[in-house]
């Protein structure tokens, strides 16, 4: 029996690494949520639906039924992409003009509610891993595995430190601490689909834990539950 595997956490605690190997290793599709959003917006930049950075609501509003996301799977590179309106555009959403208009658009409310609809109906079938910050409290709340990964403020900071310097970027430790902090209270506050946990959901707390730790502890419990 395929099930919906939902996964919610807080930023920079590697929910979408988890997800993506979790998926492959059980041939499930992976949903990127932030995927979505980010198809969205360049479907605004696409149709001048945000001239100057600002998202003309009405406008977008009107169009936002004909925006239909999917995520296919590609043989040539073994994942699923991001595909808008039958059009792969897996790479132009990863473009710094996407990046910088996605979060105005990802809090309207007529948008997410219109991507969770298309959420909802890619898991009738089953068979799907998806992290966000709401999948199990908002989109899949009757998900047959939930799971709530999380991380002291410090170690994610060390994370993201680390990948920042990888990148040839130079920051400041107590910066990145504040950011995340700063982060994780929006996210927790914010008026539409904060953070929380379900009732229902496992912690992962992987402040000391390897990728291969984390990766075995979902897939036991999505094994028990298959």
């Amino acid at each position: 029996m395929d099930i919906i595997i939902a996964i919610d956490g807080y930023s920079s605690c590697g929910k979408s690494t988890v997800a993506k190997e979790v998926a492959k290793l059980l041939g499930y599709t992976y949903i990127d949520s932030g995927a979505m959003y980010r198809a969205v917006t360049l479907y605004c930049l696409r149709n001048n639906l945000a001239p100057g950075g600002i998202v003309d609501l009405a406008k977008l509003q009107s169009k936002i039924d004909q925006i239909k996301i999917r995520f296919v799977y590609v043989p040539e590179f073994q994942k699923h992409e991001t595909f808008l309106n039958g059009e792969n555009v897996e790479e132009e959403i990863r473009r710094p003009e996407v990046a910088n208009l996605v979060s105005p658009v990802s809090i309207i409310g007529f948008v997410r509610e219109a991507l969770v609809k298309q959420q909802r109906e890619m898991g009738e079938q089953k068979g799907i891993v998806m992290d966000g910050r709401d999948i199990g409290t908002v989109v899949f709340p009757d998900a047959e595995l939930k799971i709530f990964m999380t991380a002291s403020p410090e170690i994610r900071a060390k994370r993201r430190l680390d990948e920042m310097i990888a990148k040839g970027v130079q920051v400041d430790t107590a910066d990145i601490i504040k950011n995340i902090q700063d982060r994780d209270r929006i996210d927790s506050t914010r008026e539409i689909s904060p953070l929380r946990q379900a009732e229902d959901a496992i912690v992962l707390d992987n402040s000391y834990m390897t990728r291969e730790e984390q990766l075995d502890f979902v897939l036991r419990l999505a094994k028990e539950r298959i």
